[in-house]
């Protein structure tokens, strides 16, 4: 796990984690739960955007981390619960479009390094639970952000 997270794992950089998607539709939320239970420190900061990204811009670029990462359910149509971290330019807007605007587009907008943390659905239909497969990466990936980083 710690080849993917390579770039945040410079302790001089500050890191910013977005949670991004919609609580009502099942694993879209994923997003917004890992950031959730992400451990703030001097480091590492989080915000819960969920579907409105657009109405924070201001917001992001006043907290001015070094890196930004962007953690939301992400299709790669691959197995539910794979998840990679890659450079906003690399997305070719494959983010499940739950958003007014995609994350490529917005990311024009800010001032530092852009990361998505994407993580493959299962469902995403309506509905406030999270798969257990989903879920269980999700655990996987939040013990690992908050030991690590």
């Amino acid at each position: 796990m710690e080849n993917i997270f390579l770039p945040l794992l410079d302790k001089d950089k500050t890191l910013l984690f977005v949670g991004v998607g919609n609580r009502l539709k099942s694993d879209d939320a994923i997003g917004i739960h890992i950031c959730e239970e992400i451990k703030q420190s001097r480091r590492k900061q989080v915000l819960i955007v969920e579907s409105g990204i657009e109405k924070f811009v201001g917001k992001i670029n006043s907290i001015s981390p070094d890196i930004l990462v962007l953690v939301d359910c992400t299709d790669f149509n691959k197995e539910p619960g794979c998840f990679n971290l890659f450079p906003i330019g690399e997305t070719h807007d494959n983010t499940l479009h739950t958003h007014t605007i995609s994350l490529l587009r917005i990311s024009e907008f800010f001032l530092m390094d852009t990361y998505v943390l994407g993580i493959q659905p299962e469902f995403v239909g309506f509905g406030e639970k999270i798969t257990p497969i989903v879920m269980e990466r999700a655990k996987q990936i939040i013990s690992f952000l908050n030991e690590i980083l």
